[in-house]
Parts: C-alpha cells; sequence; structure tokens
C-alpha cells in the first residue's frame, strides 16, 4: 500500500488541465496585485493602519476581472485596472494597474471597492480634516463584500489581429 500523498501530484495533474492551472495561476496574480494595491495605499491615500477585507473578495474580484478578458484579443494581458474606494458619494483612486505593462492595453477595468458602513459614518460632523475616517476608528478600514466592475474597450475591431 502506498502513503496518502503521494497520489497527490498525479491526482492533481488528472484533475486539472493546462487551462485551468493557467487560469489558477492569473486569478492569483491579479489578486496579489490587488492586495498590493491596497498596501501602497493605506498609508499614502488613506492615510489609515489597518484594512480589513472580507475573506476572498480580492479573488472574486480577480476572477471577475479574468471573465471580462476572455473576448479580448489580448486576454488579461491587455488590462488595465483603475482601483477606486467608495466612501459616502466620493470615490478615492487608489491606483492604476496593468497586468501586462509590456502589452498595449486593449480594455480597462474601473473597480469600486466600498467601505462596510458603520453606526459611526453617521456622526461624520466628527471626521478628522483630510481622513475618511472618523476620529475614534481612523485607523481601521473595513471594505464590505460588495463591489463595482466596469469594462471598458479601448479599441475597435476591423477584422485584423492585435499584436500581442
Amino acid at each position: 500500500m502506498e502513503p496518502a500523498g503521494s497520489n497527490s501530484l498525479e491526482y492533481f495533474s488528472n484533475a486539472m488541465t493546462v487551462q485551468d492551472a493557467f487560469t489558477v495561476m492569473r486569478t492569483y496574480h491579479l489578486a496579489s496585485m490587488l492586495e498590493n494595491c491596497l498596501y501602497n495605499a493605506k498609508c499614502t491615500k488613506l492615510h489609515c493602519t489597518k484594512i480589513l477585507v472580507p475573506k476572498g473578495l480580492l479573488t472574486r474580484v480577480a476572477q471577475e476581472i479574468l471573465k471580462f478578458s476572455f473576448t479580448e484579443p489580448c486576454g488579461l494581458r491587455g488590462c488595465i485596472l483603475h482601483v477606486n474606494l467608495e466612501c459616502g458619494h466620493k470615490h478615492l483612486a487608489l491606483g492604476t494597474l496593468a497586468y501586462d505593462s509590456t502589452v498595449e492595453p486593449t480594455f480597462e477595468v474601473t473597480l469600486v471597492l466600498k467601505r462596510e458602513s458603520q453606526l459611526l459614518d453617521h456622526f461624520s460632523d466628527f471626521l478628522i480634516p483630510g481622513t475618511w475616517f472618523p476620529s475614534l476608528f481612523r485607523g481601521i478600514l473595513k471594505l464590505s463584500p460588495k463591489f463595482l466592475l466596469t469594462k471598458n474597450s479601448l479599441y475597435f475591431s476591423v477584422g485584423g489581429s492585435e499584436d500581442c
């Protein structure tokens, strides 16, 4: 009898096609890029010390963006992603990401992350000027599991093929 783990590599290779493996890798890479964007914006634009992200949010966002790329001539490589945060009626630009900066963008996606509404949002008179957070909880931003994605094509096809 073989050890329990000896067939795991064989199972992995049989259960997943090469295309599936690339999809998983692209999803992971895009979710990682989003995480880095939030990390960079934490101190520079959001002025907070901690961002609470719902479990699986960045993966779900990455999967939806990947679906957008299926009909694009360069796929995900041609994607420019604008990341924004919605707080009330305002949008704050957190960053712009290029999945592959060596490819001319063929489409852009705008992601709007939403802030989890809290009871303290109703006390906006106590906001510290120049920040998005009540003074008591200035250091913590909690994201909602809800988000909005919009896609915009950046080209007009006339039957030719895009060089990717």
